[in-house]
């Protein structure tokens, strides 16, 4: 157990982890797939290098099935994401028991008649770390990694900090998830699939690190502009390459915890700073009423 987030596991009756505390990172780029493709692989790159090639060793296949990832299925994973018309792929590191680490893409040509798109629909890139990864090498260097990992990417938007790493798409998952939500007000909730059909250039809301590209951060008065809204102390905003930025909400991330009086300021601030400009609609706790109760969590 942790100052700064609670230790939360969900075990199916077979044992299998399908809910734990973790970091998650996510990326929203309504760019086509044959931009993108070289800066995610760049992006991949960076975190097997700092993570361990060991990190993520079973990716799904074309039928959904995880299988073992060897230099041959490694090899066919890069030729995936550098196909130039599109590119999904999922990459884990499977156990028996649970999975820490995770690497979701999903790109689509844009331009293709033949794929069925909605106008507000964009790419998107996810990847997870374990808790446990916050206490071993501490915040800032678990910020400098994600900040490596945005680098390449060119994005709209994106969200990294403490979540509730699960499929929300499993039975039962959704409820358990708000069971503990609502009192965790700093650890996301994320169904980046959903999320990616109709978010376009907007954004999802704050987290522990908020990144901002255009045209939202532009609309906003650039960094200069951003930063003059902000005033919590310990929050930053630092301005990125490819005129974007990131705003980060203090030194650790925090969860929050509303039976505690901690109901985290600084996310408060910069949820009313992006309301404006903060996608909103998408379903993802399985009750339209608790979803949009969620949404508006540092609102209401």
């Amino acid at each position: 157990m942790s100052e700064h987030f609670p230790e939360i596991r969900v075990r199916a009756q077979s044992g299998y982890l399908l809910i734990r505390e973790g970091l998650s990172i996510c990326f929203f780029m309504m760019r086509p797939h044959s931009e993108v493709a070289s800066g995610v692989m760049h992006s991949l790159e960076t975190y097997l290098r700092a993570l361990g090639p060991n990190s993520l060793n079973s990716y799904a296949d074309e039928e959904g099935e995880w299988q073992r990832l060897d230099e041959a299925s490694w090899e066919h994973t890069r030729q995936k994401l550098l196909n130039p018309r599109y590119a999904n792929v999922h990459l884990v590191d499977s156990s028996s028991r649970e999975v820490r680490y995770r690497f979701d893409y999903r790109g689509r040509a844009f331009d293709d008649p033949s794929i069925h798109r909605g106008p507000d629909e964009t790419g998107f890139v996810l990847y997870w770390l374990p808790s446990e990864l916050l206490e071993e090498r501490g915040p800032q260097w678990v910020r400098e990694l994600i900040l490596e990992l945005a680098a390449p990417l060119p994005f709209n938007s994106g969200n990294a900090g403490l979540a509730f790493n699960c499929r929300l798409d499993v039975v039962g998952v959704s409820r358990e998830v708000r069971k503990h939500c609502f009192r965790y007000p700093g650890m996301d909730v994320l169904h980046p699939r959903s999320t990616a059909m109709n978010i376009g250039t907007r954004v999802r809301g704050p987290s522990w690190l908020t990144f901002l590209g255009q045209p939202v951060l532009g609309e906003l008065g650039g960094v200069s502009g951003l930063r003059s809204r902000l005033h919590t102390p310990g929050t930053t905003v630092q301005e990125l390459e490819g005129d974007r930025a990131v705003v980060t909400l203090g030194a650790w991330p925090e969860a929050g915890d509303t039976e505690q009086g901690k109901d985290l300021p600084a996310y408060r601030e910069l949820a009313r700073v992006l309301e404006p400009w903060t996608h909103r609609g998408d379903n993802i706790l399985g009750d339209p009423e608790e979803t949009r109760r969620w949404e508006r969590r540092f609102l209401d």
